[in-house]
């Protein structure tokens, strides 16, 4: 054993925003008492902050790795998840192997169904954070030690445009293309015109080359999906994300077998079964597999069955500190079928901040951080602002 875990922390880290992600509360969206507010278009809760949960693993020869997961809602779970059940089971642990531990961390509560949800993105903080140790001891980026090229940039697309009117989106859009970027995401929930108002005149700002994607956010049936992709599809709809509810595998197959739009899904998945599960039935173009739910093991593990499938993975962009997207760009650097990777400018700009490392996302493309392990930590200011829990 070449050095092993002596020791894990868990810290929540909260930021206020001036307007909600997604863009200002619609009529009916009112937050309640703890800030949490559901959007209409896809029922969703949303936080009208900023809010992940952190980890903080240190070795017994000194070594501290930092891991992230969600926490835009009852945070306490995961972190209770971790204190009560997870840490004892990893204290002790060579961190030399992330992958191992992240596996046998799993079988404790397979049984029990525990294949998802605050369980695995318990899971995916200690994977991150175990890899970024993993890295420092070597001495290398974690995109080296995954087979990748740390030197490389990766393509990045504008995801959200949170403005009041659809005028204003287009000219956010336009903003970002001036910067160069050109690729766009926007999200039907807050298209108040509907999609294909949107598409049209986000096409007409865009110029014919640009390309436009949709995210449904799971909130239609087979069949609402299709007409809706239907009537965006005449204004070039680059792909169209997360069409039916996600438990909906029949509608999934329907939709994907339905239209040549390619259909991009895999957000919420939490392991690389949850795909498997899917590509044996539906016609899926596009995995987006999302840090902050699978870690670094099942997010290489994805990329690797998207491989063998001939598969496109986009991943989807972790909202949070910073943690979990430099760990995305890391592991995305070695997936071999990787062709883009999204870009949540309304977090990642306010949060810069929040982390110390050279990582960035300009002129369309992200740099990876260098540096060893995942190339960053968080910065003094974070270190002031976050809450042990």
């Amino acid at each position: 054993m070449s050095d092993a875990v002596r020791s894990i922390e868990v810290f929540t880290l909260t930021q206020t925003r001036d307007t909600p992600y997604l863009g200002t509360a619609r009529k009916g969206e009112e937050p309640n008492a703890r800030g949490y507010l559901v959007r209409k278009g896809n029922r969703t809760v949303y936080p009208t902050f900023d809010r992940s949960v952190l980890l903080r693993i240190e070795t017994r020869d000194g070594v501290t790795g930092w891991g992230e997961t969600y926490g835009l809602v009852a945070p306490g779970a995961v972190a209770e998840i971790v204190k009560d059940l997870l840490a004892d089971f990893t204290i002790g642990r060579d961190p030399a192997d992330p992958s191992a531990i992240y596996d046998d961390l799993y079988d404790l509560m397979r049984v029990r169904g525990y294949t998802g949800g605050f369980y695995v993105d318990a899971l995916a903080a200690i994977d991150i954070a175990l890899w970024d140790i993993a890295g420092q001891i070597a001495g290398k980026p974690v995109a080296e030690l995954l087979g990748g090229d740390r030197s490389k940039t990766i393509p990045a697309y504008v995801s959200g445009l949170p403005e009041a009117t659809r005028k204003a989106r287009a000219e956010l859009a336009l903003s970002w293309q001036a910067r160069g970027f050109d690729a766009f995401k926007f999200a039907t929930p807050v298209a108040d015109d509907g999609p294909a108002a949107e598409m049209e005149t986000l096409r007409a700002a865009l110029g014919p080359s640009a390309r436009i994607a949709a995210d449904m956010h799971w909130n239609q049936s087979a069949e609402e999906a299709l007409a809706l992709i239907e009537a965006m599809k005449p204004h070039g709809l680059w792909f169209a994300e997360a069409p039916v509810y996600t438990e909906d595998i029949a509608g999934l197959e329907a939709v994907s077998k339905g239209t040549d739009v390619p259909i991009a899904v895999g957000e919420e998945w939490r392991t690389v079964w949850d795909m498997r599960h899917r590509v044996e039935r539906c016609r899926i173009a596009i995995v987006q597999p999302e840090m902050g739910h699978k870690g670094i093991t099942n997010f290489t593990r994805i990329g690797a069955l998207a491989a063998e499938r001939g598969i496109e993975v986009i991943p989807h962009a972790t909202i949070g500190a910073g943690i979990f997207l430099a760990a995305s760009l890391q592991a995305s650097a070695s997936l071999p079928t990787l062709t883009g990777h999204e870009f949540q400018h309304s977090i990642f700009e306010p949060n810069r901040r929040l982390l110390a490392g050279d990582m960035d996302c300009a002129d369309g493309v992200y740099r990876l951080p260098t540096g060893p392990g995942l190339g960053v930590r968080p910065s003094e200011e974070a270190l002031r602002l976050m809450q042990r829990i």
